[in-house]
Formats: C-alpha cells, structure tokens, sequence
C-alpha cells in the first residue's frame, strides 16, 4: 500500500498533495510528529491526532496498515489501564499514549509523576446506584484525562478513584514539572464543577514528585499491559497525595525545586510518609504567581554575575543611545537554552534603572503557543493592574487608567477591551473576524505610538521560539513601525526560531557564543565567592558544561551542595574520591527534550555517548551496526542541531 492509499485509509486523502509535497515516504513516515504534522497543514487537531494514532500504529512490529478499528467498551469496570476505553467512558489514550506503548526498549530519564484520588469514594459507592457511581467515575476520568492532555501528560494507570499520569514521557519538555503542576491547580477547580447525575460535591487530591527512573518496561498482557517505571518516586507522589487536603496539590522538594517562582507555596514542613526513613519535605501549591518572566521565576533568589558579555551589553546600550535619538532599532538576540539571552536583557534593564524611559515586556509561552496575543494580552493585565478578584467594571476603570498615558481613542480602547474579555463602554458596529483582528491590531501600534510620543520605549520580546502567530503578525508590523520612533525592540529566541521579517538597516540578529574557558573560570569563581575548587572538579565542570552560562552555574551548585567537598574557607577540598558529576535536576528535562526533538537520531547519540565524549566513526559504526548511509545521515543531523562537533577528516 502506498502512502496514499494509507491516508485514503484514514479518511484523511485530502493530505496527499501535503504528504507529497514534502516528500514525506515510509522511512519518514513512523517519525512525524505533530509538530511536523503542523507544518506541513494539517491544522485540525482532530485530523492530527487521528494521523498520530496510526502513525504509532506503524511502529509496532507486524501492524497492520489498515485503519484502526475503534475500539468496543470492555466490561471490566472503572479499573483500566489507559489506551482501552473502560465503561465509565473515559477517551483512551491522550495524543502520545499510543506512541509511549509503541517503544520497545526501557530507557533512563527524570519524570514527573501526579497521583489524583477521588475524595469520599467510599461513602460515595454506598449511596449512588452502581449506573450512577459508573456515570460519576467516568465524567471524573474524562476530566482528568482531558487536563492531563492539555498539558502534554501521559495517563499511566486508572486505580479504580485514582489517576497516575506522567509528565515528560513519551516526549520530554523542558517545564514538565510545571505542566504537572499546572495540571494539578486545573484539576482541583475543574473535578467540583463537572456536570454530574447527583448534586455530590466531588473534589481530588493531588501529590506530585520528580525523579530518575528507568521507565518503558511493559507489565502485564493483553488490554492489562502498561508501560511501568521503576523508581520511589510514583510511591512518593502517592503518600503525599494522602497527605494532600481536599481540592488541593501538595509536592516534594524535586517539584519545588523546578517549578521555582512560577507558583505560591505553603511550606508544610517535615512530614513522616510510611515507606520513607527520613521526613519529607512538603510544599502546599496555592496558586500561579504573578510573575511575568520564566527567567525571573526560575531565579528566586539570586541572579549569577554576568560574565563575559561586556562587547554584547555595549552593543545594546549603543542601539539604546540610537533608539534615544529617535531612530528606532530592533535587535533579536539568538542562542541556545541557558546560554545568557535573558541574562543579558536584565543586565541591560538594571543599567537603564535609573534613565527615563517606557518598558514594555512581553513574554511568549510554551503552554500558549495557539493563544492569539497571549503576550500581548498578559501584559496590558500586568500593566494594568488586574487582580485575581477584579470584577469587569474594575478591571475597564484600571484600563482605562492604563490607556489614557497612551491617549488611546475610544475606540481603541474598546478594541483592546475586547480582546481581554471585557465588555466595550461604546458597542461598535458588527465586524468581520479579520476586520477586528486588523482593527485591534492598529490600535496597539497606535499605542506604542502614542507612548513613545512620551518618552523613549525599551520594548523586550521574550521566547519568540513559542510565539503563537497573530503575535507574530504584529511583531512583523512593529519591526517596520520602529525605525520613526524613539523605540528599542529587543527580542530573544532559540536558533531554532526563523525570523519572518527581512534584511533592514535598523534590524539586527546578534548570536551568542559559548564562553570562553577564561570566562568559565570566572564564572566558576563568582558562585563559589572565591573559594577555589579541586582541579580535578574545575575540569570536570569545565568539560561537561561546554561554555553554555546556565550548566556551568547548575553543575557547580550541584558540585558545591552534594557533600563532595569540604569547605576550608578560601577553598574546598575533595571530602573522598571524586565520583562522575551527575547532571543537575534542573536540567534532565531541558535536555532530554533536546534529544527527543532528534526521535529519529536519539539511539546514534546515544550509542556515541556510551562510547564516551569523544569517539570516532569506525568504532560509532561497529557498535551501532547501522548502514553507512543511514549512519552519516544521523551524524550530520546531531552535528546541525550541535550535539557533536567533527574534528579531522570528515571519515573519521
């Protein structure tokens, strides 16, 4: 059957131009993914999780290339693993489900597990009819399973009232334990308002907790087949979700650890868990923080020195003094996770503190990415002043204060109110979608307009790898608008990010690069305040970091607290032997995620790293047992993404 044929299968043959235009064959094929899936047209996310389903489908060895079969209700009750539908109606498997039961091979990663418990099933089972209780167990699956999704989770297990999910398997993201945590806040206020058959009040309790584990082992047979983990983690999450009040999401320091300042905690102390020797530290989620930056969230306490950025600071406070002047510029900072993007923005805000001047800062999101102007959207509420218990009618009088700085018109106003959900003072007559969005969008041009008519705006622009695309739309407009205006637009992303808008004088696209090994030395010394490391252990931290700001200050903050070292006051010395430098927990996720990007050439990285940081190509060859062009394929595709650097000839 060719690829056509498959897609007539799925009902899906309008993709065939699509799939053929991309050149997308069966060796292609097993590895979309649905981004890829994005790129090439298919917007419905229904038609994509559909493709996704049957893609999984084909790497199951012997699958068939027919259309999936739905699947008939099993009779086993509320107890179901995921990926089968159960009575209680809960949806199977969430989008990557079927891909995670695909894997064959256990592999070694941190997760974040959540365990969620039904409050009062018990008592709820004593007085509901066994229909009834079926009906309120699965709209609470349902729910679950929806929230977990969401939020790019995996529904490990059904336990009759209890949940097990993980999150950052089958795909890694870099902010898992704050998807979980997200999920858990979303979950708690959203069980108590489902629809139910008897007016009963339900509420959850949720516990979350973050380790290493080998997970992907598969257990059981048949429609009882689950892909396990093994670790002490999932028993964790558990315990402290006995722990967890009604309606509320409890965590352990792992999770606290990663979630940083993006949420409010209660501190809960030491607590005895049963299976643990020693109390536990625990942490009572209380709400999302009003904190703008991820930078600034994943930095509570205090920010490292900035090192080695002198040429790049100076070149934008000389774009700054121009800006000043009236003549606009835009700069778009580029560079890879952690290597000093944001770093180098504050440093430029704190040398500005003192100056008159606007900022604007808007911050792109990887839990908004098809959000129209989410950015835009979260910084006129910041702007503004909206609380958490603002009515309509406060929230339009702490607009309207906002606005008038900007001497916005009326109409604009209105514009702009709508677009945060707020009723307009003045009804406008009916427009088209496209005439709003184009009437909304010149209102905030004209009120970058009217605030630069006021003093000089620095306008940051943060992750616009995550940009959804209206934003996008009006960045492209501001890009043009700036250069007659005393306006800086300084932008950050990923390399991953392709600037949409063209070559002009007044823009500018500066790449970081890695710091050099003095720089690293110095930056070593700043966050141990002097004290002088082994020279065994400078090495190590030196060879494992690679020059990138963000390893460099987690892999000695994990060196310094590990208990391997014994502080002598001007410097430290080795407390035993010196064992191999873990990789810090704050950045499992960043770079498994890194890896899984790469599905297709994940196994020949690995391959080389067992090998050892350096290797060469007969050897890489001879353990892989890969064909040769497969093989150089799979290099050439780690050496773009810059994962391995090739030195001497190209054959070796």
């Amino acid at each position: 059957m060719d690829i056509a044929a498959w897609l007539r299968g799925q009902g899906l043959e309008r993709y065939e131009a699509a799939f053929r235009k991309n050149e997308i064959d069966w060796e292609v094929l097993p590895e979309l993914t649905a981004d890829d899936l994005k790129d090439i047209g298919v917007t419905a996310v229904g038609h994509r999780r559909k493709l996704l389903a049957a893609i999984a489908a084909l790497r199951i060895p012997g699958a068939s290339l027919d259309p999936i079969p739905r699947s008939e209700p099993s009779d086993r009750g509320p107890l179901a693993t995921h990926g089968t539908p159960s009575p209680s109606g809960h949806p199977g498997a969430p989008p990557h489900a079927a891909e995670a039961r695909a894997a064959t091979e256990a592999e070694r990663r941190q997760l974040t597990i959540m365990f969620c418990d039904l409050v009062g099933s018990t008592p709820l089972s004593t007085r509901l009819d066994p229909e009834d209780l079926r009906d309120v167990i699965g709209a609470y699956h349902r729910a679950a399973a929806d929230v977990i999704a969401r939020f790019d989770g995996f529904v490990a297990k059904y336990m009759g009232d209890g949940v097990l999910a993980y999150f950052g398997y089958p795909r890694a993201h870099e902010d898992a334990a704050e998807r979980a945590v997200r999920a858990g806040l979303v979950l708690v206020e959203a069980v108590p308002r489902l629809k139910l058959v008897a007016e009963i009040g339900l509420q959850v309790r949720i516990g979350i907790a973050t380790g290493l584990f080998v997970v992907g082992d598969l257990t059981g047979s048949g429609e009882a087949q689950e892909r396990g983990v093994v670790g002490e983690t999932p028993n964790l999450a558990a315990r402290l979700q006995t722990l967890a009040q009604p309606g509320t999401v409890v965590i352990a320091p792992s999770t606290r650890r990663l979630t940083g300042g993006h949420f409010h905690y209660r501190e809960l102390g030491g607590v005895v868990l049963k299976g643990f020797d020693e109390p536990v530290s625990a942490w009572q989620v209380l709400a999302e923080s009003a904190v703008e930056s991820r930078f600034e969230a994943q930095h509570e306490i205090a920010l490292t020195p900035l090192i080695g950025r002198e040429e790049e600071l100076e070149l934008l406070r000389r774009r700054w003094r121009q800006a000043e002047e009236g003549e606009g510029r835009v700069l778009l900072l580029l560079g890879e996770a952690g290597i000093g993007k944001s770093r180098l923005t504050r440093a430029l805000l704190e040398g500005l503190a003192g100056e008159p001047h606007l900022r604007l800062r808007y911050f792109c999101s990887p839990h908004h990415r098809n959000s129209a102007l989410f950015p835009v959207i979260s910084q006129i509420e910041h702007a503004a002043g909206f609380l958490r218990d603002d009515d309509a009618e406060q929230k339009l009088e702490k607009l309207d204060a906002s606005l008038a700085r900007a001497a916005a018109a009326p109409e604009a106003v209105d514009l702009i109110a709508d677009l945060l959900s707020l009723p307009a003072r003045h009804p406008a007559p009916e427009l088209s979608p496209q005439q709003r969005k184009e009437k909304t969008l010149a209102a905030l041009i004209a009120q970058l307009d009217g605030l630069a008519r006021q003093q000089p705006v620095l306008m940051l622009f943060e992750d616009l790898h995550w940009i959804d695309p209206t934003s996008l739309e009006l960045l492209a407009a501001i890009v043009d608008r700036v250069q007659r205006l005393p306006v800086l637009l300084l932008a950050t992303a990923r390399p991953e990010f392709t600037s949409p808008w063209p070559s002009q004088a007044h823009v500018r696209a500066l790449s970081l690069s890695h710091l050099s090994r003095r720089e690293c030395v110095a930056l070593v010394a700043r966050i141990t305040e002097g004290r002088a490391l082994p020279d065994e252990v400078l090495e190590q931290i030196l060879a494992r970091t690679d020059g990138v700001a963000l390893f460099i200050e987690e892999l000695t903050k994990t060196v310094i607290e590990s208990g391997m070292l014994i502080d002598m006051g001007d410097r430290y010395t080795m407390a035993g032997p010196l064992p191999a430098l873990a990789i810090p927990t704050t950045l499992h996720d960043s770079l498994t995620a890194r890896l899984d990007r790469l599905a297709p050439v994940k196994e020949v990285a690995q391959i080389a790293a067992c090998i050892g940081r350096d290797f060469d190509y007969d050897l890489l060859a001879a353990a892989s047992g890969m064909p040769e062009d497969g093989l150089r394929s799979a290099l050439e595709a780690l050496r773009h993404a810059e994962l391995i650097i090739a030195r001497g000839l190209s054959s070796e």
